[in-house]
């Protein structure tokens, strides 16, 4: 499935060094207020102090130089890896390449070998108030836009009001509680929160691109336009054709080149992205060393395609990575806003018609398990029935719960493996009956004899012969079942106004989910908001309620807790069908690379520590 990211997650991970106080490492919630600190946590202790050099998963040693030509895993915002339009990438109008975000420089930069940590970058430090409500920072006076001039914290105040303003609605939704951002100085910002926001949102705030104060005051914003925008990060755009490539160059003069949070990354001279409509277009691309790393996406394909020349004589390499240490779900979004799927026993007999077990053994080779929760492969997803604190917030809850809340948590079915569990199918079909759906003849229809309508919204044909017994089970239930392939311009778009049926989705959440990024996905405020990611349409009472508490948790236990109690009640909705999930990344690249081990925890950065090598380049006929 397709993953996503945001912007935050996107970000390469930077740190920051400087003339600071000697502060100890000390959690978030207890940052001493009016003092200068260097960096931020939401829990426990942060791995750098002031004085640090580099991150412990770069190589401070790695060579500059090469090309870089991938394939793209994820993206976010309005970005599109099948084909782009503009270069505007924080906004919901066109479609924009993936990596531009590594154009621009931010406040403070995540640490991705920590869970939740952040360093200054164009901020050299940070104080918090005494009523923790609004944060000073005190910018650098090495920081500088592509073009010479100096960053400012005019450009700083300008970026968080413009983004606030007119920004893609995801970043509107991180930026609710924002009351004002000044510039009480040409090195100093104020941003103000309403006193609404949690010590975490700062987490996500101080990461939002910087933009420059006179370009976009020349420029119109909110435009879909191919001119690369005036930027200050490591990387700007050097060639583009709109939907066939980019390319992005290292900037040499870069303000933070020598600097500690710079130091081991941006290695590759130039980062190439080229876009293909379909999946194997772009692998044939790789088996001929026109792209030159790939992260294979289709189990069947790593299983049984990777036979060429290049991976017979070791010139290309296949390499299993581990998944990071981060809550994920990948399901397909059963949209709600349609009247057909608001009874949830539809839903969930629609789920009964997937045969997983078939699918992974007739298609992906067994390479996946079953999908089960919206935080998999993390401490929040919710096992059995809730006990203990995950039981007295559920029982503390205002808004009502049905009373399956405090049963054993919904699992997915097991069938049979036969592609057509009869078992499983007499299930559904009891269900459908259950939710007011009747059979007249061959059709199954509701009390005004409609129809059941069912159709997949994809953008790849490679979903086709996945998706074919699933529509055959459900068409044998009397449902009109189709698969809508549409183009990637026009899948986004449909997307963005929630003009599908039933579509699929991967997302991560990051190591410690926050109260802004649930509200994305699963609060009632923003289901209607065109551009957001509640793709199911979730208005929950329950759901919203432990969302507004997410932020109350004073240490990450408290935080597990809160979070597995809004699993449970999220996967009693039946609002997602989970379908299946893996354990690693399947990444192929030609051999003219090196990377420093053990990989980072809490994201994959490849293309900004990574580094060209020269010597197995030549090796290999690539030098």
């Amino acid at each position: 499935m397709l993953t996503r990211r945001t912007f935050g997650k996107l970000s390469v991970a930077t740190m920051l060094a400087g003339p600071l106080a000697s502060l100890p490492n000390i959690s978030l919630a207890g940052n001493p207020t009016s003092r200068p600190l260097h960096g931020l946590s939401a829990f426990g202790e942060l791995k750098y102090g002031p004085d640090y050099s580099h991150f412990d998963f770069v190589n401070p040693e790695a060579p500059k130089g090469g090309t870089f030509n991938f394939g793209i895993s994820s993206w976010g915002y309005n970005q599109n890896p099948q084909t782009f339009d503009t270069l505007n990438t924080f906004v919901l109008k066109g479609n924009a390449p993936p990596r531009m975000e590594l154009c621009f420089d931010a406040l403070m930069v995540r640490a991705v070998d920590e869970p939740t940590a952040i360093y200054g970058q164009l901020a050299e430090t940070v104080e918090i108030s005494e009523d923790r409500n609004s944060y000073t920072f005190k910018l650098r006076s090495e920081a500088k836009w592509h073009d010479g001039t100096a960053v400012t914290a005019d450009d700083v105040a300008f970026s968080y009001e413009l983004l606030k303003k007119d920004g893609h609605p995801e970043i509107g939704i991180v930026l609710a509680n924002l009351e004002s951002a000044q510039a009480t100085s040409s090195d100093t910002v104020v941003l103000a929160f309403n006193g609404k926001q949690s010590d975490r949102s700062i987490l996500t705030v101080a990461a939002m691109p910087v933009l420059s104060k006179a370009y976009y005051g020349a420029n119109d914003f909110l435009a879909s336009t191919m001119e690369p925008p005036l930027s200050s990060g490591p990387y700007r755009v050097k060639r583009t054709k709109a939907g066939t490539f980019i390319e992005y160059e290292r900037v040499e003069g870069y303000w933070a080149k020598d600097m500690p949070f710079a130091k081991g990354q941006n290695n590759f001279e130039v980062l190439r992205l080229e876009f293909y409509r379909e999946r194997q277009a772009a692998f044939e691309a790789f088996k001929k060393g026109v792209v030159n790393f790939r992260e294979e996406l289709t189990s069947k394909t790593w299983a049984t395609e990777y036979d060429f020349p290049a991976i017979q004589d070791g010139r290309a390499i296949q390499k299993l990575f581990d998944a990071e240490k981060v809550a994920s779900f990948q399901a397909w979004a059963v949209n709600q806003r349609r009247q057909k799927f608001t009874h949830p026993k539809t839903v969930q007999a629609i789920g009964h018609c997937f045969d997983f077990e078939w699918t992974n053994d007739n298609f992906f080779f067994n390479a996946y398990q079953r999908s089960q929760s919206f935080f998999e492969n993390s401490e929040f997803k919710a096992i059995g029935k809730p006990e203990g604190k995950e039981l007295a917030l559920l029982k503390s809850l205002s808004a009502s719960l049905d009373d399956a809340v405090f049963d054993d948590v919904p699992v997915q079915p097991v069938s049979d493996g036969s592609g057509r569990d009869r078992k499983l199918l007499r299930r559904a079909s009891q269900l459908l009956g259950e939710a007011g759906w009747k059979r007249d003849g061959s059709k199954l229809v509701d009390d005004k004899g409609e129809q059941l309508a069912v159709e997949f919204l994809i953008r790849s044909p490679t979903f086709e012969r996945i998706l074919g017994k699933f529509v055959a089970n459900l068409k044998a239930l009397g449902a009109d079942a189709t698969i809508r392939l549409v183009d990637p311009a026009q899948y986004q778009q449909r997307l963005d106004t929630y003009d599908f049926d039933i579509t699929g989705m991967a997302f991560r959440f990051g190591a410690t989910p926050t109260s802004e990024s649930m509200q994305q996905f699963f609060g009632a405020a923003n289901a209607d908001r065109e551009g957001n990611r509640n793709f199911a349409g979730i208005k929950n009472p329950a759901v919203d309620e432990i969302i507004s508490r997410i932020d109350d948790a004073s240490d990450r236990e408290e935080l597990a807790f809160t979070l597995r109690a809004l699993d449970r009640v999220l996967r009693s909705t039946y609002s997602w069908i989970p379908n299946w999930k893996s354990s690693n990344h399947r990444i192929a690249y030609w051999d003219m690379f090196g990377y420093p081990e053990p990989k980072p925890d809490y994201a994959f950065p490849i293309e900004t520590y990574w580094w060209f090598d020269e010597q197995k380049a030549k090796a290999i006929g690539k030098g």
